[in-house]
């Protein structure tokens, strides 16, 4: 599992994307601010902040052991006591809290703390874990590309007890299918490990979810080095403005959820088995090296940026000296033109036959010894 960054990532030729579909898809996440849903100063703690447009609770069920599995929706919420039942290991998603009557029944038959629930609904949170009587509040961002040229990222609460994981979203849809076919499968230690176990695999799912992503952005960053150079436009100026804001969301995201990891293995908790703490040691390690790879592209789009405006300053250097050069070979003859033309009866060459050709030699002569001049100096051409 520890595989280097390259190999880790889905890449987006995979994904079926290209790298203009990529580069829109990663910018529509640069233009996000943060807003977070919070009660009014002075509330009571507890207070749950559902938003209007939040779809309503669906709920699935998955109990197994190391025999038995079985998977169902979730059409009563009363049939959520059958997870408090020791022997098995019982992972309860719920996606959407359009019914707070609902999510509330459900932290009541969970006994979820009041600050545990205010957490996983007044979202956004930063990433953390927290421990509760006999229970473990962990809050990840999970980030995956959508289907309509975006960048989604959305707050995943995991409460886990001691034969239990309760898994809350805002929106239905998550990157978690992998964990729920191993689960199926029965292979491996899935069936074995307990709650924690299952705490753990989806924990470094959302985790490894940050590999397309971040390879995505590395290939269209790779596509913006060459152009930078090549073309700098306006229009480019706000991708690369738009891709560096997004690597600030990225970067509130990932840089949290490793001391998140992190907390989970220093922690002395029995809901944490010693086995699990080696297997989070691995999660914690691929956190970092997301985090270090953010860091290293957020740094990569700041020299992008400044290649950018270098660009723009040598164009513009190399106008403004053609256009002196040619400002100061027209400058002598200017001078000539505006000698002879003045209009007075008894200038010298006014009368003679070859005055003008003698004009159009000594200006033809001056120009061409200042284009000379500047050319051994190297001001138009590579110099001596």
């Amino acid at each position: 599992m520890k595989d280097n960054v390259s190999n880790r990532i889905a890449t987006s030729k995979r994904a079926g994307l290209d790298g203009a579909e990529v580069g829109t898809k990663l910018l529509d996440l640069g233009n996000s601010r943060f807003r977070k849903r919070h009660p009014k100063v002075g509330a009571s703690p507890g207070t749950l902040l559902i938003a209007e447009d939040s779809p309503p609770p669906r709920i699935r069920m998955i109990y197994y052991d190391s025999e038995e599995f079985q998977e169902a929706r979730v059409h009563d919420v009363e049939q959520l006591l059958s997870a408090l039942e020791p022997g098995h290991v019982t992972w309860v998603d719920v996606q959407g809290f359009g019914d707070e009557s609902l999510v509330r029944r459900i932290g009541a038959i969970f006994a979820i703390h009041p600050l545990a629930m205010e957490d996983v609904v007044n979202m956004p949170q930063r990433p953390k874990a927290e421990s509760y009587e006999n229970q473990i509040l962990i809050i990840a961002r999970m980030v995956r590309m959508g289907a309509t040229d975006s960048v989604d990222m959305e707050q995943v609460s995991l409460i886990l007890g001691e034969n239990f994981v309760l898994t809350f979203q805002e929106r239905y849809g998550d990157i978690l299918d992998p964990v729920r076919e191993r689960i199926r499968a029965g292979t491996g230690r899935m069936r074995h490990g307990g709650s924690s176990y299952l705490a753990y695999a989806i924990v470094d799912t959302i985790v490894d979810g940050y590999y397309p992503v971040i390879e995505a952005l590395g290939d269209h960053l790779e596509e913006l080095e060459n152009v930078v150079m090549e073309n700098p436009t306006n229009e480019l100026l706000r991708d690369l403005n738009r891709t560096k804001n997004m690597l600030v969301n990225l970067r509130r995201a990932v840089w949290p959820q490793r001391e998140a990891v992190n907390s989970l293995i220093r922690d002395e908790n029995p809901l944490i088995t010693d086995e699990v703490r080696i297997y989070l040691r691995d999660t914690y390690d691929h956190s970092v090296q997301t985090a270090e790879v953010i860091e290293m592209y957020r740094e990569m789009s700041t020299g992008l940026m400044n290649t950018y405006l270098s660009s723009i300053a040598n164009r513009t250097n190399e106008v403004m000296k053609i256009l002196t050069i040619m400002a100061s070979i027209f400058i002598p003859l200017t001078f000539l033109a505006g000698i002879y033309g003045m209009n007075f009866d008894h200038m010298p060459e006014l009368h003679l036959r070859w005055a003008y050709p003698a004009v159009w030699v000594t200006m033809t002569l001056t120009a061409g010894g200042m284009v000379a001049f500047f050319w051994r100096k190297g001001w138009l051409g590579p110099g001596p």
